[in-house]
């Protein structure tokens, strides 16, 4: 069943996309602007040069205005979403140092949601969290579909030193439950690791998955299971989310497939032969690790249909040549 949508453009709104020059942000407001809105992007410095991607998109002179925010400046979140019929919150640490991961990233989702409702505009808010809010749990069976009704173990990612995940989870808890005491509307997406062309200058840490096995930084792949999806999805899921009538309330996993390490290397090697990537696995006495099943069917009734993981994977690695990030090599042999 296909839930009914809202509004299909802009229709002259505003909204706030916290972390806007972040990899999926980046996407993000370039998806917005196209469409139609006005965006309040939040930056640290919006004169830094890192920044000049979103200066440069088509529509950002008109429509995008780029607001100085931190997630832990709870006043000038207040004021970059103020008039905002909407917010996108993106922006969130990403590092397994606990003091750096998990009081930022639940003090910044309280300050957004807060602000969402002191400003009195704002009829929904997105936000952003991960698959690692959804799979850590040791207890779950081989064959439990991964669904949005899953959330991570959270002694398990103490015990595990998985502050990541952890992070993920209590800011995202922090989220539904501000949301029910403000009376705000609050949807969920959970992207998996995120691939795709880069829009921002620097690399970010899930290209970087991708980058070590092309750089000769990484001489084997490890055994262990994976699950991806296309930068431009996830944008476009956020985008869905957000216009939906029906999604109010909800997560939704965003992933397009699961796949072994060596599955990447191997579709890497198909379509760049030319850089070293490892054909040999760090675990060759274990069992290999078997890919979970999930479950998309909320943002499939949304409509989304994701790009293949070869697209992306071909995409992501061109992105890397263009941006000065990986050199361009001549192929060793022609490719059929």
């Amino acid at each position: 069943m296909t839930i009914e949508a809202v509004a299909p453009t802009g229709n002259g709104q505003t909204v706030c996309v916290t972390g806007a020059g972040g990899f999926i942000a980046s996407w993000l407001v370039k998806l917005l602007l196209e469409k139609g809105y006005t965006v309040k992007g939040t930056v640290r410095n919006p004169d830094d040069p890192k920044n000049a991607h979103l200066k440069a998109m088509e529509g950002a002179a008109e429509r995008l205005i780029l607001c100085k925010a931190d997630l832990l400046d709870y006043d000038a979140l207040r004021e970059a979403i103020d008039g905002c019929q909407g917010v996108f919150h993106t922006a969130s640490p990403v590092t397994d140092d606990p003091e750096q991961m998990v009081e930022p990233a639940v003090r910044g989702a309280r300050y957004v949601i807060i602000a969402a409702a002191e400003a009195g505009t704002v009829r929904r808010v997105v936000f952003t969290s991960s698959i690692g809010a959804v799979t850590m749990d040791p207890n779950r069976g081989p064959d439990v579909v991964v669904d949005e009704s899953c959330w991570s173990d959270l002694e398990y990612c103490k015990n595990t030193r998985n502050w990541y995940c952890y992070g993920k989870v209590v800011a995202e808890q922090a989220a539904w439950e501000v949301a029910r005491e403000k009376g705000v509307e609050l949807a969920v997406v959970n992207p998996v690791l995120v691939l795709g062309p880069l829009l921002q200058p620097q690399v970010n840490a899930s290209i970087v998955h991708i980058l070590k096995y092309l750089d000769g930084s990484v001489k084997r792949y490890t055994n262990a299971v994976q699950a991806y999806v296309d930068v431009r999805d996830v944008a476009e899921a956020h985008l869905r989310v957000y216009e939906t009538a029906g999604a109010a309330g909800k997560r939704f996993i965003c992933a397009e497939r699961v796949l072994h390490r060596e599955d990447v290397v191997r579709i890497l090697a198909k379509l760049f032969p030319e850089y070293p990537v490892p054909n040999r696995c760090s675990d060759e006495v274990n069992p290999r690790k078997k890919p979970y099943n999930f479950s998309d069917q909320g943002l499939r009734d949304l409509g989304l249909q994701c790009k293949p993981v070869s697209q992306s994977l071909y995409d992501t690695v061109k992105s890397l040549q263009e941006k000065g990030h990986l050199p361009v090599m001549p192929p060793q042999y022609q490719k059929l």
